[in-house]
């Protein structure tokens, strides 16, 4: 029989700014379909499904998009799926078997919270996808979902610190007229700060960053029970606190960065950064320094965890070579020079406002990382193996504000990660 190739790892490209998204083929980056019109919440960020689907929000049309990357190569199109959503989404994330959802509406750009839509959505539901919008505490609630035949949705809200919980049935049982619902359960948290959420599946502990440390609470049949928080403070490192959290679905470890340094935003390039990580199964919580300037989001491939750091002196890609056996610890493997953008960031400026950005994306499956070079319509991939650049895709738009990637391989299990990234 002849042989039938694998099918190649792709990339997802979103320009939030211009409004479309890209479906190439790596590391060729040929264009295998393009979606105008489409702006992606890019907080909420594209969440990977089982079957190697992919969810996104689109903010402007108020709507999730079920994209099926490797449809095209069978006559499919890219969206399988549009299912009306409240926006501006803040947070996406599903249920471990991806077949309930649920979407957190923020700011956008507005300059306080304005709507406290949260909505529910089971895209098995007997008589086809359903959403069901319901109304909440107004602000920015991040948000996971536990296992089970029965999810819990949890949100992480700020002010108050607290976790509210939902049984999402209920939600999906809501009348019409968004009403206003209670939860089941409220925990509170001492700080009024949170800002990073993940879930394991495997435990059923959902996690929320805070100053204080990682939050945890244990799902256990219709509620979450809490346990002691992890701590920022690991290898004599103390000070400062994580902004992001990632479950690294290869070697069961949750990651961050933590961020320290002054507090005032326009001396972001004296901030200090540490690659932070917490073992799932061994309990082992470590720090490891990355430089000054501004880290935020992260990337799992199957041998490396990604970090970019943006910095007037010039930025880098930063390798970390992740821990393979018991007692072994991550160490900086490679940091790769990165093309300075135009629009960059500068001193005396913040780092978010009015300035270029950069986005960064791997896959659990996979040696690639691709980095985005916002302002130029450009992402470069890397082989992080080799520790080498492999190539630079042009877009057609010029990715203002950085951005969005998803870099995707058949069967790499990334859906046991079910929070929008």
């Amino acid at each position: 029989m002849p042989h039938t190739p694998h099918p190649p790892p792709r990339l997802l490209v979103a320009d939030q700014v211009a409004g479309r998204i890209s479906l190439l083929d790596l590391p060729d980056g040929k264009e295998r379909a393009a979606l105008d019109h489409r702006h992606l919440a890019e907080h909420a960020g594209f969440l990977a499904l089982p079957d190697d689907l992919v969810a996104c929000v689109d903010d402007r049309a108020g709507e999730l998009l079920v994209l099926d990357p490797y449809g095209p190569d069978a006559g499919r199109p890219l969206v399988r799926r549009r299912i009306p959503v409240a926006a501006p989404a803040e947070h996406l994330a599903a249920a471990p078997d991806g077949r309930r959802l649920a979407v957190t509406t923020g700011l956008g750009r507005n300059e306080a919270a304005w709507t406290g839509l949260l909505t529910a959505i089971d895209l098995d539901a007997p008589d086809g996808a359903v959403a069901v919008r319901v109304r909440g505490r107004i602000g920015e609630p991040g948000v996971t979902l536990t296992g089970g035949p029965s999810p819990l949705v949890v949100l992480r809200h700020r002010e108050p610190g607290e976790l509210l919980v939902h049984r999402h049935r209920d939600l999906m049982a809501a009348p019409p007229s968004c009403p206003p619902v209670e939860p089941v359960q409220r925990i509170g948290l001492p700080d009024a700060d949170g800002h990073g959420d993940a879930y394991d599946p495997a435990t059923g502990r959902v996690f929320a960053a805070a100053g204080s440390g990682v939050h945890r609470a244990r799902h256990e049949g219709e509620k979450v029970a809490p346990e002691p928080p992890l701590p920022w403070a690991a290898d004599g490192r103390t000070g400062g606190r994580g902004y992001y959290l990632r479950l690294d679905t290869v070697r069961r470890t949750l990651w961050s960065c933590v961020r320290g340094g002054p507090p005032a935003p326009g001396q972001w390039p004296e901030w200090t950064n540490d690659a932070w990580w917490h073992g799932l199964d061994t309990g082992t919580t470590g720090r490891l320094e990355l430089g000054p300037g501004l880290v935020f989001r992260l990337a799992v491939t199957a041998r490396h965890i990604a970090y970019t750091r943006v910095h007037p002196d010039g930025d880098e890609l930063i390798l970390l070579t992740a821990p393979t056996a018991p007692g072994t610890r991550p160490h900086i493997a490679a940091r790769l020079p990165l093309p300075a953008m135009a629009g960059a960031p500068r001193r005396g400026g913040t780092p978010w406002d009015g300035v270029q950005r950069r986005a960064v994306a791997a896959s659990p499956g996979a040696g690639l990382v691709a980095v985005s070079r916002g302002g130029h319509g450009e992402v470069h991939l890397f082989d992080t193996d080799r520790a080498e650049p492999v190539t630079t895709l042009t877009l057609p738009t010029p990715l203002d504000d950085g951005g969005h990637l998803a870099l995707l391989t058949p069967g790499d299990g990334a859906h046991a990660d079910p929070v929008g990234r």
